[in-house]
């Protein structure tokens, strides 16, 4: 099995040079690339002067995490395709379970490792932890983290296990399956691509799969942070592109239930004197309208769509009935 590794790269230098030695230490039976997005620092030059065996892929511009890695892999010769964060550190024997269970079972097509914090070694991280799910109303949340509750690793997700979502900060995917799928969806630009993809993979019968024995460490919103405004416009509005587009059932009444949460969420903004996060999810939802039409559209050409939801809705499970931890669901 031909692994390759890419790690999309934008104005990332410092996180290279702190990030990429344990990548090559620890991954001596992948290639690895660095795909660039047009960066306007010296990241390419690093690269090239320090670590000659890593292929540069560059891009004209900074076409987001979607794009990029779009542009990117149609360049790279691989079986499995790990996408990786810049921000991520690698351990020791991390790659062996993921490629076992690629090998093991032939129906997994994406992979996740067990995602935990860079600066809280103990803990799950924010984006992803050990694994993700979403509910009826496309809100996604994971094994280890629902919303802004994140649990300490204490070995209650050590296992293997099949999962609805694997973390764009770390996913492992075959080549063919993402040739199937045509990449990510480029209307998203960042965040929530991967969980659509997963989607996609879903209703095509594939297996997704999160793998405990592979562990990695995760800054998390080092591109953008999550008291980004941006961060909270991208989030609101590619959510609701996903759930429109993948969702089996009828659409609209899960759209007008999502119009009435998000709405709540935009006053708890307001209410918590972050105005901008309020604005930000009416711009979401403009633009959701504005490319309404598009999504539909690649809804009509989504044939099978498989039942996504095991929790009605995470927001009433965490804020009235107060079930932080996934294992309390």
């Amino acid at each position: 099995m031909k692994l390759a590794i890419i790690i999309l790269n934008w104005n990332g230098k410092k996180l290279l040079e702190q990030f990429l030695p344990s990548v090559i230490q620890h991954s001596k039976d992948a290639d690895i690339y660095v795909a660039d997005n047009a960066s306007t620092d010296d990241s390419i030059a690093f690269i090239t002067s320090n670590y000659p065996t890593i292929t540069v892929i560059q891009n004209k511009e900074n076409s987001g995490y979607a794009k990029g890695y779009n542009d990117v892999l149609k360049s790279v010769d691989a079986d499995v395709f790990c996408l990786l964060n810049s921000d991520v550190e690698v351990t020791q024997n991390w790659l062996n379970p993921i490629v076992n269970t690629f090998k093991e079972d032939t129906n997994t097509g994406i992979i996740q490792p067990k995602l935990l914090d860079y600066n809280k070694k103990d803990c799950f991280e924010y984006a992803g932890a050990a694994g993700g799910f979403i509910d009826k109303y496309g809100y996604p949340y994971c094994r280890g983290r629902i919303f802004n509750t994140v649990e300490k690793d204490l070995g209650q997700y050590n296992d293997s296990t099949e999962i609805f979502w694997a973390s764009g900060a770390c996913m492992f995917i075959k080549r063919d399956i993402f040739k199937e799928l045509h990449g990510f969806d480029e209307l998203y630009f960042a965040h929530m691509e991967e969980i659509d993809l997963c989607w996609r993979a879903k209703n095509l019968g594939y297996v997704i799969k999160y793998v405990g024995s592979s562990e990695i460490y995760h800054v998390g919103g080092a591109t953008l942070k999550n008291s980004n405004p941006k961060k909270t416009f991208l989030n609101f509005r590619n959510s609701l592109f996903t759930l429109t587009k993948n969702a089996n059932g009828f659409i609209l009444g899960k759209i007008f239930i999502r119009l009435i949460l998000d709405g709540i969420a935009a006053i708890k903004f307001l209410i918590e004197f972050k105005p901008k996060h309020t604005i930000a999810i009416t711009q979401a939802h403009f633009s959701y309208y504005y490319h309404l039409n598009q999504v539909l559209n690649q809804r009509k050409s989504i044939k099978n769509k498989t039942k996504y939801y095991s929790r009605t809705s995470i927001v009433y499970d965490y804020f009235v009935n107060k079930k932080t931890e996934y294992n309390s669901l």
